[in-house]
């Protein structure tokens, strides 16, 4: 990690007496602590050790339902979490068979560096490749990921002055043009990372082109966001503003208000852009001050469905959250940054908590349990999933950072 509205009295009391206390790195209250994140990152240690034996061939760790686990092939979105997650624990244990593993299943996904059919290359290369190249800065990682970059530029529009993120027409009468949607944020690191290994600066200004036409046409006054907008392809006008995941097109599906929020964070550290930085703080005050959000701070799957407070929860949402918060908490001014660090410690110590950790019984060697995949087509509700676990894993190896119990290889992450 480069580190480099008002908060409502409702949340502030609830800070006051819901006993945090001090811990170091500076901070004036935490939630967490040093020795729970090093418990929680050898248990994650533990289940990676065994999910490592039960894998098949070829394949990688899509969720764990019924008591089986299910895999994919490197085509599918998530193939780059699995040795992702690998990477940052090889990072902090410094455990050979982690590594071992780590670089056997990052080649797998090397063909993927051509398929240009999907704006998830970043996803997929970025969190394996990416890691990989920070840790070992081997060359041909590099190279994977320079070619990757340049094949996901490739979905990109002058006209609508963003990346295309799905070829399909949608599930609607009304079919799509060109849908972008908000979870596209995530994949213009690696575009940006690329940028910065040549002189060419056209892979960067596409990115922050992508990031300022969501910013303008993605959010609504509240500073939620729209899961997909729909874009005339010649025009470049908006045509329609729908959900493809969350409860309604209205709703503020949770993990995509997620993604929001980790995106333009990251845009602000890789472009010093005040707009970028101002548009995370907005979400993530929507989040934390939502009176839909619960107390342990761990989001209902969307924080508009009517269910609510039966509704499933979402580990992954709470996931990016955690990692996002903690990175913007050291991105602003002291006096502002505790709030988001506090949050981001809550959440953290709830994933930590038995309630939300796997066991190789219950989850097959994943580490968190009660995340929500995509609720309205009945897939993946209440399992675990490999994305969850990779973005907690981060999560706990910023914080670690932060308190100076850890320190990333390199500026990467």
């Amino acid at each position: 990690m480069r580190i480099h509205p008002f908060f409502s009295i409702v949340y502030i009391v609830l800070v006051l007496i819901s006993g945090c206390h001090k811990v170091g790195g500076g901070k004036e209250m935490s939630y967490f602590s040093v020795a729970s994140a090093d418990a929680a990152l050898q248990n994650a240690t533990r289940q990676y050790q065994h999910l490592m034996q039960a894998l098949p061939d070829s394949t990688f760790p899509r969720t764990f339902e019924d008591g089986k686990l299910v895999t994919s092939n490197a085509e599918w979105w998530c193939s780059g979490f699995y040795p992702g997650t690998l990477w940052y624990l090889y990072e902090y244990t410094n455990e050979p068979k982690l590594k071992e593993e780590a670089i056997r299943s990052t080649a797998l996904i090397e063909p993927i560096q051509h398929l240009n059919n999907t704006h998830d290359l970043g996803f997929m290369l970025f969190c394996s490749f990416g890691n990989g190249y920070r840790i070992t800065q081997d060359a041909h990682y590099k190279e994977v990921l320079i070619t990757g970059a340049q094949t996901l530029a490739s979905r990109y529009s002058p006209k609508v002055k963003a990346i295309r993120s799905w070829d399909w027409t949608g599930p609607r009468e009304v079919k799509w043009q060109y849908p972008v949607i908000i979870d596209n944020m995530m994949n213009l690191e690696l575009l940006m990372w690329t940028s910065d290994q040549q002189p060419d600066q056209q892979l960067a200004e596409i990115a922050v082109s992508h990031a300022n036409t969501t910013l303008v046409h993605h959010f609504r006054d509240d500073f939620s966001t729209f899961h997909v907008i729909d874009y005339d392809s010649v025009s470049g006008k908006v045509l329609h503003k729908h959900t493809n995941q969350g409860y309604a097109d209205a709703s503020a599906w949770a993990r995509g208000q997620a993604w929001a929020l980790y995106g333009y964070t990251m845009m602000y550290r890789e472009t010093h852009n005040d707009a970028f930085l101002q548009q995370a703080r907005k979400v993530a005050d929507f989040l934390l001050t939502h009176p839909n959000m619960p107390e342990d701070m761990i989001p209902y799957w969307d924080f508009d469905t009517p269910d609510i407070p039966n509704a499933p929860r979402d580990a992954s949402a709470a996931a990016v959250m955690a990692s996002a918060l903690l990175e913007l908490s050291q991105q602003i001014e002291e006096a502002d940054s505790g709030r988001y660090y506090l949050a981001a410690t809550k959440m953290l110590a709830s994933l930590s908590s038995e309630k939300y950790q796997g066991s190789v019984e219950k989850n097959g060697g994943f580490i968190l349990q009660h995340s929500v995949g995509a609720y309205p087509k009945g897939s993946e509700v209440d399992v675990p999933l490999s994305y969850a676990d990779y973005y907690y894993v981060e999560a706990l190896l910023r914080f670690m950072q932060i308190e100076g119990a850890f320190q990333f290889k390199s500026a990467v992450q």
